[in-house]
C-alpha cells in the first residue's frame, strides 16, 4: 500500500497547467460544442499496461473546474494493471471534464510513466540486495509528484533538493582540491541529523574517501571489474552507491556485484509516457 501524496502537492500544478491550457479565452471547443448544462459520464482507460500512479490528477484537475463531480477510483497508485483497464470513472458536467481531459492526461501518463519504469528496474534486480533510487534530474515543479511515481513502482528516493543531504561531487573535489578534503569541509558544516555522500571515479578517490568515513560513496562510471574491487575494499564500511548510464539491460550484473544503491536518472528524465485514454461511457 502506497502512502499518499497529499494533495497540496497536486495543487498548484495542477492549476498552472489548467491556465495554460485555457489560455485568455478558455476551452472554446467544449463551449461552442457542448450545452453549458451537459452531463457526462467517462472512464479514463490504460491503452498499454503498466503501474499506477498519480490517480489523484484525475480528482484534482475536475474539482478545478466541476466541484460537484464525482471520482470513482476503480484501481490505486502502485498497483500493476493490464491494458484496457478501466482506472476511474467520473461523472459530472461536460465541458468541465472535456476540458479536464488533457492536463489530467498529461500528468497521470507521465507519473504512471514513470512508476512502470520503475518496477521495470526493480523486478530486473530482484533476487539482490540492491535497491533502485532517482535522482534530482526531474521535470522543473514536478519533483514531488515524479519522486512519489518512482515508490509507486518500487523504487527509493534519493535526497530531494540541495538542502537534505550534502551530496560531494567531482566538481565540489576539484574545488576543495582533494576528495579527503571536500569531506572534511563537508563533516565539519554538517548538522548532526545530515548525511555526507561522496562521489568517486576510481578505486584510488575510493581508498581516500574510505580514510575520511563518509556515510556513504557514490562510484560513478565504474566498470563490473571496478564495482566489485570496490565492494570487496569497502567490506561493509559503508553503503556504497552505483550511478552513472545505468541502463535496464545491464543493471542486474551491476546490484551481483553487491553494491547497496543504484541510482537511474532514466526514471525521470527519460521515461515513456503510459498511454492512457478518456472515454465517454453511454446510457
Amino acid at each position: 500500500m502506497i502512502e499518499p501524496l497529499p494533495d497540496i502537492f497536486f495543487t498548484q500544478v495542477i492549476r498552472t497547467a489548467l491556465a495554460e491550457d485555457l489560455g485568455r479565452a478558455g476551452d472554446i471547443t467544449a463551449s461552442a460544442c457542448v450545452p453549458a448544462d451537459a452531463r457526462l459520464t467517462a472512464d479514463f482507460a490504460t491503452r498499454r499496461g503498466g503501474v499506477v500512479a498519480g490517480l489523484a490528477c484525475i480528482r484534482l484537475t475536475l474539482a478545478e473546474l466541476d466541484p460537484t463531480a464525482t471520482f470513482d477510483a476503480l484501481t490505486e497508485d502502485g498497483q500493476a494493471v493490464p491494458a484496457a483497464t478501466t482506472l476511474a470513472r467520473v461523472s459530472g458536467n461536460a465541458r468541465a471534464i472535456l476540458t479536464a481531459e488533457r492536463t489530467a492526461l498529461n500528468l497521470l501518463g507521465r507519473l504512471c510513466g514513470i512508476a512502470t519504469l520503475t518496477q521495470d528496474y526493480v523486478d530486473a534486480v530482484g533476487g539482490t540486495h540492491a535497491r533502485i533510487t532517482d535522482t534530482r534530474k526531474t521535470t522543473p515543479g514536478l519533483r514531488a509528484l515524479e519522486k512519489y511515481a518512482v515508490r509507486c513502482g518500487g523504487g527509493v528516493n534519493h535526497r530531494f533538493g540541495l538542502d537534505d543531504a550534502i551530496l560531494i561531487k567531482d566538481n565540489h573535489v576539484a574545488a576543495c582540491g582533494s576528495v579527503g578534503e571536500a569531506i572534511r569541509r563537508a563533516k565539519a558544516a554538517a548538522g548532526h541529523l545530515v548525511k555526507v555522500e561522496v562521489e568517486v571515479d576510481s578505486l584510488v578517490q575510493l581508498q581516500e574517501a574510505l580514510a575520511h568515513d563518509p556515510d556513504v560513496i557514490m562510484l560513478d562510471n565504474f566498470s563490473l571489474e571496478d564495482l566489485r574491487e570496490a565492494v570487496a575494499t569497502a567490506d561493509g564500511r559503508v553503503l556504497l552507491e552505483a550511478s552513472g548510464g545505468i541502463s535496464l539491460e545491464g543493471v542486474r550484473a551491476i546490484a551481483e556485484t553487491g553494491v547497496d544503491v543504484i541510482s537511474v536518472g532514466a526514471l525521470t528524465h527519460s521515461v515513456r509516457v503510459l498511454d492512457i485514454g478518456l472515454d465517454a461511457v453511454g446510457d
